[in-house]
């Protein structure tokens, strides 16, 4: 298992102070529980208060045509006209996995860091009834929210649970595809997130995940900010790296299948962000 880095606790202001409490049941706060500790328990303590905060005020965001979400960046006037405010204003994301995904319909479909719930809504016309799409989110709040957008649309579908994508609380081999958006960035062990995603893939399953990498490797300054790892900047592995760990987990046929700029921003190293969406396919044998 990699070291732990040691964070400088810069958090940016989101608000009210947010506490998180509790575990959400057997097995699902292992990874947290048996893994994180010290100043890595802090990072995963500021990503929820960040995606807490953001989910509180997720109403008023989706009405607010300044807001910088991911729903206006990356999504069709047509996908943003279905989902509820809360679920656009929720959006952060670095892409648009959806339009690289070829579903089809009686999937089955994992959403990693599901957040609001935008891409498991939009995805659930497209498996249909006889599909089913599961989103997992490790912050309660995004969770609860996710579910209420859910219920509001009438969504019988669609389901959200509380884990982590380290430790995703989902059989083995169960699942067609694994997508994600901008999130596997914020992770400090992404290759346990490539393996479980390989564990529950079904044979000649896919992933297509949309995610921030970096050309070569950040100044330590910014990998050491607790504030640029929320924000999915500070984790961002070297390019070549976090395709070697895509290959190591056991996935083939991995193929970019969009590039972009990263986050904007005035600091020099802001144009070694890049933004990728990616495919790959678990083996039938």
């Amino acid at each position: 298992m990699a070291e732990a880095r040691k964070f400088v606790f810069v958090s940016p202001d989101y608000g009210s102070s947010i506490t998180e409490n509790g575990c959400c049941g057997s097995g699902c706060c292992d990874f947290e529980a048996v893994v994180l500790s010290g100043n890595a328990k802090d990072l995963t303590n500021a990503v929820k208060q960040r995606y807490g905060a953001l989910a509180e005020r997720a109403g008023k965001r989706g009405l607010e045509a300044s807001e910088n979400k991911a729903s206006d960046k990356f999504y069709s006037d047509s996908q943003c006209s279905i989902i509820p405010d809360e679920a656009a204003g929720a959006s952060t994301g670095s892409g648009n996995p959806l339009a690289y995904a070829d579903v089809v319909a009686g999937e089955t479909i994992l959403d990693l860091g599901s957040g609001g719930g935008i891409d498991c809504l939009l995805l659930s016309s497209s498996v249909g009834d006889s599909g089913r799409v599961i989103g997992v989110d490790m912050t309660p709040r995004m969770v609860s929210l996710a579910r209420d957008n859910a219920r509001k649309l009438e969504l019988a579908n669609v389901v959200f649970k509380r884990g982590h994508i380290e430790q995703i609380p989902q059989d083995e081999t169960s699942v067609d595809l694994v997508i994600s958006n901008g999130v596997i960035s914020q992770s400090e062990w992404k290759h346990m997130v490539f393996s479980e995603m390989f564990r529950v893939l079904k044979p000649g399953g896919r992933f297509v995940i949309s995610d921030l990498v970096t050309d070569e490797l950040l100044p330590d300054s910014i990998r050491d900010s607790t504030g640029q790892w929320v924000e999915g900047v500070g984790g961002a592995a070297v390019r070549s790296a976090y395709l070697r760990m895509i290959e190591s987990a056991g996935f083939v046929d991995v193929e970019i299948v969009d590039e972009r700029p990263g986050p904007n921003g005035t600091e020099e190293w802001r144009h070694l962000v890049k933004s990728l969406t990616i495919k790959a396919s678990k083996p039938l044998g």
